[in-house]
């Protein structure tokens, strides 16, 4: 009879602990405003800042939020360096918020200057992980070539998987 009465008591309590989330939980801000957000990225070069209006009119577009020390970062680099000739017509857009120094070494590791569709800033204010909500790293956000939201991924993903989600868009 005891375990009865517990278990139906701790049905009462989840009940009535699910019954409390809120509802209304407000929609992330990528959603409510589906183009490419306002970012401002402190560039390798440490003098000047990347925004959006940098960005080439027309193209696809990657915005890749990562950790320079992030293995699952480096794996997706790397990925997408592979296959590099496959993202050619796609802006690859890197920020990170981990210091500057972690930044540059990453940029100089990967060899970023030799691919000029990639550009890569510091987030200094921290803006993109609370746009996009973020939970892990990498955070990926795809941008059709009239800067409108596709998908946003977290987590490692195939280069397949990314130029598929662009050419679903496109269609």
């Amino acid at each position: 009879m005891k375990c009865v009465l517990t278990v139906i008591l701790g049905l009462l309590f989840l009940s009535s602990a699910h019954a409390q989330v809120p509802n209304n939980v407000p929609e992330p801000p990528y959603l409510k405003n589906p183009g490419i957000p306002p970012f401002r990225l402190l560039e390798v070069d440490s003098l000047h800042y990347l925004t959006k209006d940098d960005l080439k009119k027309n193209h696809r577009v990657l915005v890749i939020f990562f950790s320079p020390e992030c293995e699952h970062c480096k794996h997706q680099m790397r990925d997408i360096l592979a296959d590099a000739n496959k993202f050619k017509d796609i802006e690859i857009v890197m920020a990170t918020f981990q210091p500057f120094d972690e930044m540059k070494s990453f940029y100089t590791y990967f060899r970023i200057a030799d691919h000029s569709n990639i550009l890569m800033g510091r987030d200094d204010k921290y803006m993109l992980p609370p746009y996009y909500r973020m939970q892990s790293l990498p955070c990926l956000a795809l941008y059709d070539k009239k800067g409108q939201f596709i998908t946003k991924f977290e987590g490692n993903q195939k280069v397949d998987t990314l130029l598929l989600a662009f050419q679903g868009k496109e269609k």
